[in-house]
């Protein structure tokens, strides 16, 4: 006869406060934007505190107790006129950041950023030009656009913001240019037509 202790289960603070710490190794760059929302969704789905466990086991007790983390350069521009612009990867962006796309072309894939202090502000100006932002499904999109002889469109799936996720602002103005949202499903691979594909057969399937 074996004596095994059953597993504890998890509260809703509990849950909170994984995803507190999944935001705070976020903001210092431990995890991307993407990652952060797999985490997020991990943790409000986990059943016991074990499952929790490992979902942060990987990362600092708390801000706090953690040394200070090596911060990159946050990115305050992207600039395109008469040429073209490709932000992938890691990379970490600023409290503001400005988009300015001049008979140019800019592509910014927040998948694998990091927002500073996790919260964004991204002003986007298209003037005869074309900026496509990828951003992943679970993250607080606050989008708004203004086209004149031009467009601002979001396509994906949005599905309700999650309590403490980040929070990327976007303003876009587009005179005879085109602002593209792309909200793009967790575990989307792919170059980015295939990425757009796949936030377009989110919304249809929504």
């Amino acid at each position: 006869m074996t004596d095994s202790t059953p597993a504890v289960r998890a509260s809703d603070a509990e849950r909170e406060q994984a995803v507190a710490r999944c935001r705070d190794a976020m903001t210092e760059g431990r995890l991307t934007l993407d990652e952060f929302s797999q985490r997020m969704e991990s943790a409000y789905a986990a059943k016991t505190s074990d499952d929790l466990e490992r979902i942060v086991s990987d990362l600092p007790q708390a801000a706090a107790a953690a040394l200070p983390a090596a911060r990159r350069r946050a990115n305050r521009f992207t600039v395109s006129i008469f040429s073209g612009s490709d932000r992938k990867g890691r990379w970490h962006v600023a409290r503001k950041h400005w988009v300015i796309s001049i008979f140019g072309g800019s592509d910014l894939d927040f998948r694998d950023a990091s927002l500073e202090g996790g919260e964004a502000t991204v002003h986007v100006i298209d003037v005869f030009g074309g900026t496509d932002l990828y951003v992943p499904e679970g993250i607080d999109v606050d989008f708004h656009g203004f086209g004149l002889f031009g467009g601002t469109d979001e396509h994906g799936h949005e599905p309700p913001p999650r309590p403490g996720a980040p929070v990327l602002h976007i303003v876009a103005i587009a005179v005879f240019g085109g602002t593209d949202l792309w909200r793009v499903p967790t575990g989307a691979t792919g170059k980015r037509g295939e990425l757009r594909r796949a936030a377009r057969a989110a919304e249809r399937d929504r």
